[in-house]
């Protein structure tokens, strides 16, 4: 049996999968001698042996004993030792940081003995009640699974018999009675008495612990963060150090820079006479941790070097908790920080700058979906807006939305369609729901280090917290500001950036990131922001292997996606030019009856073809340009069936001549099929409608001769979509090859294919024999893999198959690499054992997923390609997939 409990000395920051984060980092800390209480960890590997056969270990009982005992060794004292009782926390900790999603309990080993036993040691009952009550009321929420509000209830009761609104003026009496009205309603939810010994309340904290790890909140968060779900959790077994002894002690949080902006200085929260779920939670407004300096200078001093030894330590942003226990500091908690996407670039080229880290380091440090953030449009500064309050800017962005006050109002309305503003005295867990549903936060209490700053920021959602001028009531529905009520329902406006809220929607403008993009922002005359932003982009340019091409299909898409880095058009959907007035064109090819009529109707097409083509190619002139020829059923290009039906037998009633619309009827009947997606689609269209292809290469060739003859340099590839046997390609490329010599430009265009069909990529050895290129679409191949609709599955059951841990994200959004990756392999294999520089690109959704640019680039694609503002996500991936190898 592997050994499942490290003392802290025994770890490293390296050990973060079996001793979870918080683990690993208190015993790095442990070993660089700063001041952490003692304690042990139990292993990730015990959660998951629990989580697994729904039991404790066997063996786990007897090295706890082992570390306890060692624990009391070193503390002097022993659980439950009624004069002076060892208390430890029970806290979670898995290997990728959570926020707020599993359970801690502090406290643990008092009972009803050992609490006057701590009173009197302290010299402070008051302080011994308060721990007391903290500890059945976290045990209650977490290991009894009691609701939060019976607790709560009871605490504004009794400070509102007691004429107050400050927890700090209920006194020992006031928490002594309160234990009691929680042991009764733990007697009341349970059928027994709280637990009195301290052991069984530390294997029971313990198991809530490993429970958590599939609470339904941590489940939502993982999904979210695409966080395994088979990590498990360690659990932190700690010697308490109390804040809340007296206005000589506290608790607080501290960044060793601004999580928010990157920027250098003194960050965090502090609260006097505290335990550190108050700071957390947002119970109580904090106050600024430079205070601390006039607070208590010597604590001050200390965490200010041991700030700067963790940074210098871990390279990096650090996030630390601390508590100072009559003016003695310890650390309770370090880890890399959460920030924003502002705060991710400044804070990886400062480190840079610094000589800290190289240029390499820099960019893993920054995401794409961190990058895409910083797109988002911001406030217009000039537009006239309605200051409500001025708050905290925890999580940058701008965002309107009507007033929620509950998270089930918040998902209610998202499934609604409507954009909503969630806002809360204070969020917790248990709001996360309405947190991913709500367009941003609003909160009345906390700071930046309160669970709705920390889980927004992590999320990317705009969050402003700590405004004091609100008056929320969530009873009521109404928040009262300066006079005013404003009621669930109405807009109102958040600032994450300035912490300034607004009464009504606020227009928004380009973020300077999209304007750099753009070209209408330099780099030099920007703000530090975008400097940061450009020196990462221009070296990811530099180190990736992978090309980044756009799918447009307009000369204006095109351009866009040009000024953006594209480096060719990876797929233009020529379908997309058979819309809108040209309808009746196509319903004239649809329609024909003759060979002559049939003829006609392509002839009527192909001059608005070759002008599209002309557009298209100028915009992407000397970058290749990857055409699609018609790929969708033709009943796609008519009216639907049921609306026909309605026309035709509305004039009959009426003795009309229902005219073209019978016409039109008949043909969409003739073409109906039960799924046409697997019907007349693609190459298959091609070669049953003569010269449907031909109009289209034609179309595509004389364009690009044209535009030679003015003197530019055209690139055009004709790709033939949903191949899926090589006699098909064989037959369409002989057509097209007849086409391109009649224009004059035989053997100058290369003609690929799509591989979008299991049956292709399998025989992707075959269909390399008569293609020049393969770009795989994945859409469809994800559709045909799974057997999945994509129109009709997403919003049928993909939720509930997301719920249920089917689906960790939709296999639309990110590559299932299991099943279609194992496919985009073999036919990336199979395709270049027959030609060996056969060129490869992905130009589904998925090329602009982070997550799957990755794997494209392990696969050995030559590009990806993806709608024009995703783009830089593309090119800043494509650069972190060619170090991760590093």
């Amino acid at each position: 049996m592997p050994k499942l409990v490290y003392d802290f000395a025994e770890g490293n920051k390296d050990m973060k999968q079996l001793l979870g984060g918080k683990g690993a980092n208190l015993a790095e800390m442990t070993n660089l001698g700063l001041p952490v209480p003692p304690g042990f960890t139990i292993t990730a590997d015990a959660c998951r042996a629990y989580l697994e056969t729904g039991a404790v270990p066997a063996d786990l009982a007897d090295e706890i004993d082992k570390h306890v005992d060692l624990l009391q060794q070193k503390m002097g004292k022993k659980l439950g030792q009624a004069d002076d009782p060892l208390l430890v926390s029970v806290r979670s900790g898995a290997a990728v940081s959570m926020p707020g999603m599993m359970e801690t309990v502090l406290n643990v080993g008092l009972n009803d003995d050992s609490v006057n036993g701590l009173a009197h040691q302290s010299g402070n009952p008051r302080f011994a009640w308060d721990a007391y009550r903290r500890l059945i009321q976290m045990f209650g929420k977490t290991v009894l699974g009691m609701e939060g509000d019976v607790f709560e209830d009871a605490i504004e009761a009794a400070k509102e018999a007691k004429g107050t609104r400050n927890d700090l003026d209920l006194d020992a009496d006031d928490l002594k009675a309160l234990v009691e009205t929680f042991k009764r309603a733990v007697h009341d939810h349970t059928g027994r008495e709280f637990p009195q010994d301290p052991r069984t309340q530390m294997d029971l904290a313990t198991e809530a612990v490993f429970r958590s790890w599939n609470s339904d909140r941590a489940i939502l968060y993982r999904r979210q963060e695409r966080i395994p779900t088979d990590l498990g959790t360690a659990v932190n077994i700690c010697s308490m150090v109390f804040g809340n002894l007296g206005m000589d002690s506290g608790t607080g949080v501290a960044f060793t820079r601004d999580p928010s902006t990157g920027q250098h200085g003194v960050y965090g929260d502090y609260l006097q006479n505290a335990q550190g779920e108050d700071v957390v939670a947002g119970i109580r407004n904090t106050v600024p941790l430079a205070d601390l300096e006039q607070l208590d200078q010597t604590s001050y001093d200390d965490l200010m070097q041991i700030m700067a030894t963790l940074e210098g330590h871990y390279k990096d942003l650090c996030d630390i908790e601390f508590t100072v226990e009559r003016g003695k500091l310890w650390m309770l908690q370090t880890r890399v920080g959460k920030r924003t996407a502002a705060a991710a670039f400044r804070i990886a080229t400062s480190l840079v700058d610094e000589g800290v880290i190289d240029t390499d380091e820099a960019l893993r440090r920054v995401k794409g979906a961190q990058l895409a953030q910083l797109m988002f449009p911001r406030f217009d500064a000039d537009a006239e807006k309605e200051l409500i309050t001025k708050a905290i800017g925890a999580s940058p962005g701008a965002a309107s939305g009507k007033v929620v006050f509950t998270s089930a109002a918040a998902v209610e309305a998202a499934d609604r369609g409507e954009k909503v503003i969630l806002v809360r005295r204070e969020t917790n867990p248990d709001d996360l729901h309405g947190m991913i549903a709500a367009q941003g936060i609003l909160t009345s209490r906390g700071g930046k280090t309160s669970h709705a700053a920390v889980v927004a920021r992590g999320m990317g959602k705009t969050c402003v917290c700590g405004a004091e001028d609100l008056d929320v009531n969530v009873a009521q529905g109404t928040i009262k500001v300066n006079g005013t009520i404003m009621e669930a329902g109405e807009l109102i406006s958040i600032d994450g950036t300035t912490g300034e809220v607004f009464r009504g929607e606020v227009p928004v403008v380009p973020s300077p990131v999209v304007q750099y993009f753009e070209g209408s922002l330099a780099p030099e005359a920007g703000e530090e922001l975008v400097a940061s932003v450009h020196r990462l982009m221009t070296h990811a340019d530099e180190v990736r292997r992978l090309g980044v091409r756009t799918n447009a299909d307009t000369a204006d898409d095109a351009a866009r996606a040009r000024r953006f880095g594209a480096e060719g058009i990876g797929l233009c959907r020529t379908e997309h030019m058979f819309l809108g007035e040209r309808r009746e064109s196509v319903e004239r090819l649809i329609l024909a009856e003759s060979d002559a009529e049939l003829e006609a109707a392509l002839a009527e097409l192909e001059p608005l073809q070759r002008g599209d083509f002309l557009e298209l190619l100028t915009a992407m002139d000397g970058l290749p340009v990857t055409i699609r020829l018609i790929d969708p059923p033709l009943h796609e290009f008519l009216p639907s069936m049921e609306e026909l039906a309605v026309k035709v037998a509305v004039a009959r009633e009426r003795g009309e001549d229902p005219g073209r619309n019978a016409a039109l009827l008949a043909a969409v009947q003739r073409l109906h099929e039960q799924n046409p997606m697997l019907g007349l689609r693609g190459v298959r269209l091609g070669l049953v409608i003569p010269g449907l292809f031909a109009m289209q290469v034609r179309a595509i060739a004389s364009a690009a001769v044209e535009l030679r003859g003015r003197g530019k340099d055209p690139w055009p590839e004709i790709m033939i979509p949903l191949v899926g046997a090589v006699q098909e390609l064989h037959l369409a490329r002989d057509e097209v090859e007849r086409v391109l010599a009649e224009v004059g430009v035989a053997g100058e265009i290369p003609i690929g294919t799509m591989i979008e069909l299991p049956r292709a990529a399998v025989i992707a050895d075959q269909i390399a024999e008569a293609a020049d290129f393969f770009s795989f679409g994945t859409n469809d191949l994800t559709q045909t893999t799974w057997g999945f609709s994509r129109d009709d599955v997403e919003s049928a059951f993909f939720s509930r198959y997301l719920e249920k841990g089917i689906f960790a994200v939709s296999p639309f959004e990110s590559i299932d690499r299991e099943g279609v990756g194992a496919l985009v392999r073999t036919g990336v294999d199979r395709g270049r054992a027959t030609k060996p520089d056969l060129k490869l690109g992905i130009c589904g959704e998925h090329g602009g997923d982070p997550d799957s640019i990755h794997f494209f680039h392990d696969v050995g694609l030559d590009y990806v390609s993806c709608s024009p503002f995703r783009i830089p996500v593309a090119r800043l991936e494509a650069g972190r997939a060619a170090l991760a190898g590093d």
